[in-house]
């Protein structure tokens, strides 16, 4: 006994230690958000509202964001993202759902979301190249196409460079990006509920319509707010395609940067990206509510 009361106090004096133990081991996590989340986000923020030549108050480089020209690649960045997201969370949806009837531990499975880990994070110059490989002006499908079949449907290369090409692009990292995250969501509905909803002398139309739907709806849509926001924020696989012009806010603000014909645009850049990291933070903001219900019903 006298040895346990003469263990306690050394106990708690152990505490502290593993408590602080446990918050060094944070440094590198909270190092790591604030060079490359907090300190860019304060120069965005400090650079969209200081007048030229780093001197003064403004809200000239604000106001800029209401330009015909800002507004219209505003237009085209949020009509990119929103048709990526849906084609690739309906797209990545069916495919998340024929992923899950499969056994958990199957080689299938195991198979399937390791490719959708890679292909979701696959961009930027190397998905670019690849589409220009295949499907390009010289690309080895559109020869083969007209080679073999005498058909011309990729014959003109330009598409790629414009919207349609982008869209196609982007719907290819949006896809397995949603069987990722919409997986989890429908590992939550359970055989029981389907059983009881047949027990009951309900159809399968019933069972999605009354049951899986309403419940998987909200880990859907937040699915799709995720997507929007990936396509929103990519830059590198557009600017590996697009060479000339800037159709979005990623190139526009890329041009407002490095512009050597248009100067002191670089503040109106940071602008752009603020306006940029706003529409993000909205959508974030929905995506979170929408996990937590999502996570009410099937957690």
């Amino acid at each position: 006994m006298a040895e346990t009361l003469e263990a306690t106090p050394q106990r708690v004096a152990s505490r502290p230690r593993l408590r602080g133990a446990a918050l060094l081991g944070t440094v590198p996590f909270f190092a790591y958000v604030a060079i490359f989340l907090i300190i860019p986000t304060l120069v965005v923020l400090i650079g969209a509202f200081t007048g030229d030549g780093g001197h003064g108050f403004t809200l000239d480089n604000v106001s800029a964001l209401g330009d015909e020209y800002i507004l219209a690649a505003f237009g085209r960045s949020f009509l990119l993202s929103a048709v990526s997201a849906l084609i690739g969370a309906f797209s990545g949806a069916l495919l998340a759902y024929a992923v899950s009837t499969a056994k958990p531990e199957g080689a299938l499975r195991r198979a399937v979301t390791a490719a959708a880990g890679v292909l979701a994070q696959f961009g930027g110059v190397t998905l670019a190249f690849a589409f220009l490989a295949t499907i390009g002006l010289s690309g080895f499908v559109t020869v083969w196409l007209h080679d073999h079949a005498g058909l011309d449907i990729f014959a003109n290369g330009v598409w790629l460079f414009e919207m349609p090409g982008l869209i196609l692009v982007y719907t290819y990292f949006q896809i397995p990006l949603m069987v990722i995250v919409f997986l989890p969501a429908l590992d939550g509905i359970r055989p029981q509920w389907r059983e009881a909803s047949e027990s009951l002398g309900g159809t399968t139309w019933q069972y999605w319509t009354r049951v899986a739907g309403p419940l998987l709806a909200p880990a859907f849509l937040g699915s799709a707010l995720l997507l929007f926001a990936n396509a929103f924020s990519a830059y590198a696989t557009a600017a590996a395609l697009v060479s000339q012009g800037s159709p979005i806010v990623p190139l526009q603000i890329r041009g407002a940067l490095t512009s050597e014909v248009v100067l002191g645009q670089a503040n109106v850049g940071k602008a752009m990206a603020l306006g940029m990291v706003v529409i993000v933070a909205v959508v974030m903001s929905l995506y979170t509510l929408l996990q937590k219900r999502t996570a009410k019903w099937l957690g």
